[in-house]
């Protein structure tokens, strides 16, 4: 029987190991915490990513290995693919860990971005400043994800209160300056390269977030066919270049027709949640099937879905079971305010029907500001 190894123990941990018991595979998550929440679905070793020792020990159990966030250390990934495969590549990993990076790889691929400058002392912002202009978002290269790590500048003098938010990081993780882009909508592409460099697409994503923190995703998209081909064409574009192997998501703005990368995940992503209920086959099934080189499943959707993530507590789940197509995912974390404790998709065979389903359960859940973004969307159909 295969051993998957998983570097990193949430959610996104506990759900590959929740696709990958009826393909018949075994997992070792490696966490650093006692109580990460994958432990509750699969075997847990305690011991940090940067740890030699602990390291050595996850490879001898495991025989092919993953991650479940980007911020393992791309090192750490590298160090164990000196011992079993590592997918997907560590190289990409690296990549995605550096924002600056990250945007001049776009750039050299083609693939529109909003204007960034790197940003590594007082003097450097102000001179970031005069070429990307206000309004613009100070950024760590490093370590930022859900909206952490980030200051938004609406005029110039905002400048010192950024610094003084994020200054202190400039020597470490280092900064980037971007360019506030007024777009119309958010979305993603949800992608998977096997080994073999076959390449399969979800519909495009549309995406809303609160606080920077994703709140809801509505697939497909409603936005125009052209720039859905587009966007998964960047996505192709980019996981060719990089040799990627398994799931990805691509973040991208659009706006009056034109698409801007915002950043990419090289996991599993929130906003392909729904693909567990709302596709033929998950993103974390074709996950393991990437990264174990078997053949890629289907992508294809079963008519609409609705991801609703539950951000600090858990609402009750009646309003979601009571739907036909209602699905309820509880993450089995403890509450703590701005933190991903579980999640609900809806599922229906057409837009009005899920319209109106995602009425009704945000009016009992008390949520209906969290739903009206994608009702509005779906009654527009």
């Amino acid at each position: 029987m295969t051993t998957v190894g998983i570097l990193g123990g949430g959610q996104l941990a506990r759900m590959l190991a929740l696709a990958g018991a009826p393909l018949g595979l075994r997992f070792l998550v490696l966490d650093p915490a006692a109580d990460a929440c994958a432990g509750q679905v699969a075997p847990l070793q305690v011991g940090g990513f940067a740890d030699p020792a602990a390291l050595e020990a996850f490879a001898a159990e495991v025989d092919v290995a993953t991650f479940d966030f980007e911020n393992v250390p791309a090192e750490a990934a590298q160090r164990l693919a000196e011992r079993v495969p590592v997918y997907p590549d560590p190289r990409a990993l690296a990549v995605a860990q550096d924002r600056l990076a990250e945007k001049r790889l776009f750039r050299e691929l083609g693939i529109p971005v909003p204007a960034f400058a790197a940003v590594d002392s007082r003097e450097g912002l102000e001179r970031a400043l005069d070429e990307v202009g206000v309004p613009c978002i100070l950024k760590t290269r490093r370590l930022g994800y859900d909206g952490k790590g980030q200051f938004r500048i609406r005029q110039r003098g905002d400048a010192d209160a950024a610094w003084a938010a994020l200054g202190a990081q400039a020597g470490t993780v280092g900064l980037i300056l971007e360019a506030f882009v007024p777009f119309d909508g958010e979305i993603s592409v949800v992608a998977v390269r096997g080994r073999d460099g076959g390449f399969r697409a979800w519909p495009v994503t549309c995406n809303w977030h609160v606080d920077g923190v994703l709140s809801a995703s509505l697939a497909p998209a409603p936005v125009d066919a052209a720039l859905a081909e587009a966007a998964v064409a960047h996505a192709r574009r980019l996981a060719g270049h990089l040799d990627y192997v398994g799931v990805f998501a691509l973040e991208l703005f659009h706006r009056d027709g034109r698409l801007l990368a915002n950043e990419m995940a090289p996991r599993v992503h929130n906003s392909g949640h729904w693909t567990i209920e709302g596709a033929e086959t998950s993103q974390f099934e074709n996950h393991l099937r990437a990264v174990l080189g078997l053949p890629l499943g289907s992508t294809a959707m079963r008519g609409h879905a609705c991801m609703l993530n539950w951000v600090g507590q858990m609402p009750g789940a009646v309003p979601v079971l009571a739907e036909a197509g209602g699905h309820w995912h509880d993450y089995g974390k403890q509450a703590r305010a701005g933190r991903k404790v579980g999640h609900a998709t809806l599922r229906a065979d057409d837009a009005q029907a899920l319209a109106a389903a995602l009425e009704r359960v945000g009016q009992a859940l008390d949520r209906t500001e969290q739903v009206a973004p994608a009702v509005a969307a779906l009654r527009a159909l």
